[in-house]
């Protein structure tokens, strides 16, 4: 599969739709992650931080709406837009849910602005999942655990930057990769590359 294309210069009224519908449809998702997330929680009883080893679900969205659209914004959009529909569901993380989508959106950015969005292939996906996670971890230990210390810090950002790139980054490329085998994404640039295979 070709992995080098050019974004396009603006959003396709497409582009905006398919990237609602993902993220509108991984909101909803979050609702049953955020309980499975709380209720995990005894089983790493042992080390507590490395219950984020679950976060990548969160950051998927962003990674695989920055693949798909494969324009400046979208990562941060598919991010958003999930973590809002989470939001408007009752999420346990009230509105703070809606700056850490748009920050974990951001990360995943960045992963793919490092190659100015010409770069596809499943390590770029990794690495934009992996950064969504240092993101994530960013904007977590100083809110929500800034008293545990120094220890729980690097286990809960390696533990959510490990998520990142698994979960979200090669979770994001594996379901891709299902997605364009339906023929659903054949207005985008990664169905038109499955198609000259």
């Amino acid at each position: 599969m070709t992995t080098i294309s050019s974004p396009g210069t603006g959003w396709r009224v497409v582009d905006i739709v398919v990237a609602a519908v993902i993220a509108v449809a991984f909101g909803i998702v979050f609702l049953a992650w955020n309980a499975l997330y709380t209720a995990s929680g005894p089983l790493f009883a042992f080390l507590p931080a490395a219950n984020a080893v679950l976060y990548g679900m969160w950051l998927l969205p962003g990674v695989l709406v920055g693949r798909i659209v494969r324009r400046p914004g979208a990562a941060v959009f598919g991010g958003f837009v999930s973590a809002a529909v989470s939001v408007l569901l009752g999420s346990p993380y009230g509105v703070d849910a809606l700056v850490s989508g748009a920050i974990q959106g951001a990360g995943a950015e960045l992963g793919f602005a490092i190659f100015l969005y010409r770069r596809w292939a499943l390590p770029i996906a990794v690495l934009a999942g992996a950064l969504a996670g240092l993101f994530a971890a960013a904007h977590d230990i100083p809110l929500y655990f800034a008293d545990t210390g120094l220890d729980y810090w690097v286990v809960f950002a390696g533990a959510t930057i490990l998520s990142g790139a698994v979960i979200a980054g090669a979770g994001a490329w594996l379901l891709l990769r299902a997605l364009v085998a339906t023929g659903v994404l054949g207005d985008f640039a990664v169905g038109r590359e499955q198609r000259e295979v």
